[in-house]
């Protein structure tokens, strides 16, 4: 490739990746927050909590998905920080919609591991007060971003939960279904063959291998 094509194209990629940390610093103008793409258990804040004490950047908060700052933080503490945490699976995120879609996501993971609130309250009414927002409007553009509706998603992500449970092998099946909100043992195990194309019995059978585990989701 002749050196002057290069130049131009070096000059592109370092004009991109300006622009994209000026975008998340305009961000972190107003709320001083970071947005965390596949931020979704308590081992990924550990991680990214890690991140950020050794490059030195203050928090307040850290929760799935998100990081609130004490203080505005450098372009060049915030480009290491970024190449860090994108070397452990993780990624920035400066478009709004992608942080709507992985806030519902994370709301969703929380909800799923709240045995209490599964029992009491409906996933449009839990997701809608999280998120501030109408509930149809958000599942609308969760359908448009992610191709799957947000009541599937919910519904596989409870048997991702329902996989893990077996694999840990501490309660019956009576009890998995009581804490993650089903009728019925029937109930979990229909949705469970639906999804898996297996009985929650076979599932046993075969161990983890058949499992995906949620902070890869």
């Amino acid at each position: 490739m002749p050196t002057g094509q290069q130049d131009r194209n070096n000059l592109t990629n370092e004009k991109r990746t300006k622009i994209k940390y000026l975008s998340i610093r305009i961000l972190l103008v107003g709320r001083m927050k970071l947005y965390i793409k596949n931020m979704v258990c308590d081992r990924c804040k550990m991680a990214v909590r890690r991140e950020l004490e050794a490059g030195r950047i203050s928090y307040h908060t850290i929760e799935l998905g998100e990081v609130e700052l004490t203080e505005q933080v450098s372009d060049k503490k915030l480009r290491e920080f970024s190449e860090n945490i994108s070397a452990l699976g993780f990624e920035l995120i400066e478009d709004r919609k992608a942080r709507i879609i992985s806030k519902i996501k994370n709301t969703i993971l929380k909800l799923i591991r709240d045995s209490l609130s599964l029992k009491k309250i409906k996933l449009s009414a839990y997701v809608s007060e999280a998120m501030h927002k109408d509930y149809d409007s958000l599942s609308a553009m969760f359908s448009e971003v992610e191709g799957i509706t947000l009541e599937k998603y919910f519904i596989e992500q409870k048997i991702e939960r329902v996989k893990e449970l077996l694999v840990y092998d501490e309660l019956t099946l009576s009890q998995i279904a009581s804490d993650l909100g089903y009728s019925s043992v029937n109930h979990l195990s229909g949705q469970f063959k639906k999804v898996t194309g297996l009985t929650p019995t076979h599932f046993k059978k075969i161990g983890a291998q058949k499992r995906k585990s949620l902070d890869h989701i």
